[in-house]
């Protein structure tokens, strides 16, 4: 396995690493949260999403891709059973990282990694696009009203405007005369 391109390895070899992202991997599908430092989570991630996704086929040869790496065999079979159930119809992002305070002992940024087992509805996305959509066409002709209403105020406002404007250098002009002989 080459350098990683995120960054140092996370143990002292390639093969360290590698066991350790899967143990802990294996631990996220047991306990379905890990508290880990932010480095380990981003880089825990890939491996969990591409074993949900290998799940997900069901097939023997995708159980078996998943026993290489993760070897606890009551593991596999929650993740196949249990986990590729719940994320069926979920697209991607099965994971979710939410970052926490500092570790007390080395103050290392700490993050804990969870499965995203909530139900994945599609139609309410759409849904609230569509709510959305249908609020501002309802405000949209409100909002034409009042701007006919406020552009016939603006335009008074503006000829005001011009007055006061046109007489305020005069005044600027007078202030700055008498700061000049009071300097004197």
């Amino acid at each position: 396995m080459p350098t990683p391109t995120k960054g140092p390895r996370l143990g002292g070899s390639p093969t360290h690493e590698r066991l350790m992202l899967n143990n802990m991997a294996a631990q996220l599908f047991e306990h379905k949260q890990i508290t880990t430092t932010v480095t380990k989570a981003k880089r825990l991630r890939p491996v969990a999403e591409r074993l949900i996704t290998s799940a997900k086929k069901g097939d023997l040869a995708s159980r078996r891709r998943v026993l290489t790496q993760i070897t606890d065999k009551s593991i596999v079979h929650e993740l196949f059973t249990s986990i590729a159930e719940t994320m069926a119809e979920r697209p991607g992002g099965y994971t979710r990282i939410t970052k926490i305070g500092p570790r007390p002992g080395d103050n290392a940024p700490m993050a804990v990694i969870e499965l995203v087992l909530e139900p994945y509805s599609p139609k309410q996305a759409t849904v609230k696009e569509a709510e959305q959509a249908t609020e501002t066409a309802a405000a949209a002709p409100a909002a034409d009203e009042t701007a006919e209403a406020g552009a016939d105020a603006v335009e008074s406002e503006v000829v005001e405007t011009e007055e006061v404007v046109a007489e305020a250098p005069a005044e600027e002009a007078a202030a700055d005369e008498e700061a000049a002989d009071e300097t004197k």
